[in-house]
């Protein structure tokens, strides 16, 4: 019943809004003398999931006590918290967003891992990588048939920060050229505000002696802070939900210290996987890209779920929902930690192994229908409904989308 409830759902997105700055912490412990906290932009997607999750709960007047202890069985949304993936309730994409002073709202991506942008007297260049055979006589450690090459005359040094508008979001998944000039910086769209924080000593609840720590707070842009040429649009977060009914308005909690911020509904939009039109020119030509737009939790690090060596070791197969073809590269960034606090349990969760957002993935030899690459899409990288880790899946983790090869 909950399969067929999630295959019907809608999907509504809501833009979040910070009222201030915003403590995004990462994996990393700190608070002890000296220590120092990052903080992540864009946060893991558990972060607007619990925090939209939360106000629902809220908004339908539960008892948060009881829904913790899971006495609160016949919520159709919600589920429970031994079992999430009960209740239709799902984040299907979790993205950087800007609004503009029209009211227009624009997702943003950071670039994934196959693009390589130089500045070359003074502009912008981006560069793809492309996958290439190598000669026998050169010895790798890769486990995929084919190395992701970027094909330059001089060498250079990357410059990282670039995050792609829509339309040029766009032109990647299609293979086309990007323009450099509408590439966005990663100043253009927060500050880093340095604070200091003070230990308290729990039993006297004072500030503890020589307990001094730092930590990053996230000061998104907004369009009143008229800086240059960006003070015509507004920073904040793009969640799509599905499998609820959300209010007009919500107030969140939001990343650490439960920093406020509100979740405006939107209309609905167009999703960012192909139109049929692109599937059918992928099946043409046998060949795709998977780009990962959430965390990948995968059982075999960095390989996507579906992924299986031939029993000759001679290739890696991937099937999975309908769809089969060959694994033949991947361009995937170092290994990133994800884990939380899991409220409900009052104890963290497990620190776990992701392959990071904007990995990339080859495959040929393409064998699938158009209803399978989009039901794949909308399932994410997970071996079914029943998912592996279904708390993670009802988070929003192992999101991806397709593009041309």
């Amino acid at each position: 019943m909950h399969s067929m409830a999630r295959a019907c759902a809608v999907t509504v997105s809501v833009f979040i809004e910070p009222f201030d700055v915003l403590f995004l912490r990462g994996n990393k412990l700190f608070g002890a003398s000296g220590s120092y906290g990052e903080s992540l932009v864009l946060p893991w997607p558990s972060v607007p999931a619990g925090a939209i999750r939360s106000a629902l709960l809220a908004s339908k007047g539960h008892d948060l006590g009881e829904f913790a202890r899971s006495e609160i069985k016949d919520d159709p949304e919600l589920g429970t918290p031994e079992s999430p993936q009960s209740g239709t309730f799902r984040l299907s994409g979790f993205h950087l967003a800007r609004r503009f002073v029209d009211g227009r709202i624009e997702r943003l991506y950071a670039a994934p891992a196959d693009l390589s942008a130089t500045e070359e007297n003074g502009r912008t260049i981006i560069r793809r990588m492309q996958p290439k055979s190598i000669c026998n006589s050169l010895q790798s450690s890769c486990t995929t048939p084919q190395l992701a090459v970027l094909a330059e005359q001089e060498r250079s040094k990357p410059q990282t920060g670039y995050w792609l508008p829509q339309e040029q979001w766009t032109c990647y998944l299609r293979g086309e050229d990007l323009k450099e000039d509408q590439l966005l910086r990663a100043e253009d769209l927060w500050k880093i505000d340095e604070r200091v924080g003070i230990a308290l000593d729990p039993t006297t609840r004072r500030a503890a002696d020589g307990q001094l720590f730092s930590m990053q707070a996230v000061a998104l842009h907004k369009a009143e802070h008229q800086h240059g040429s960006a003070s015509d649009y507004s920073v904040g977060f793009l969640a799509d939900i599905s499998g609820a009914e959300l209010p007009e308005q919500m107030l969140l909690r939001f990343g650490g210290d439960g920093r406020a911020a509100q979740a405006t509904r939107q209309e609905h939009e167009a999703p960012e996987a192909p139109d049929e039109c692109d599937y059918q020119s992928l099946l043409e030509s046998q060949k795709c890209r998977l780009i990962l737009t959430s965390p990948g939790l995968f059982e075999d690090g960095w390989m996507p779920t579906g992924v299986k060596k031939e029993k000759d070791g001679s290739s890696l197969r991937f099937e999975l929902g309908g769809v089969k073809a060959r694994l033949v590269c991947a361009a995937v960034p170092r290994t990133e930690v994800v884990s939380g606090f899991d409220v409900a349990k009052r104890r963290p969760k497990p620190a776990q192994r992701v392959a990071p957002i904007g990995s990339v993935y080859w495959l040929d030899e393409l064998e699938a229908s158009k209803k399978a690459l989009r039901g794949l899409a909308e399932q994410g990288l997970w071996s079914g409904p029943e998912a592996e880790d279904p708390s993670r899946s009802v988070e929003g983790f192992n999101r991806f989308t397709f593009a041309k090869y």
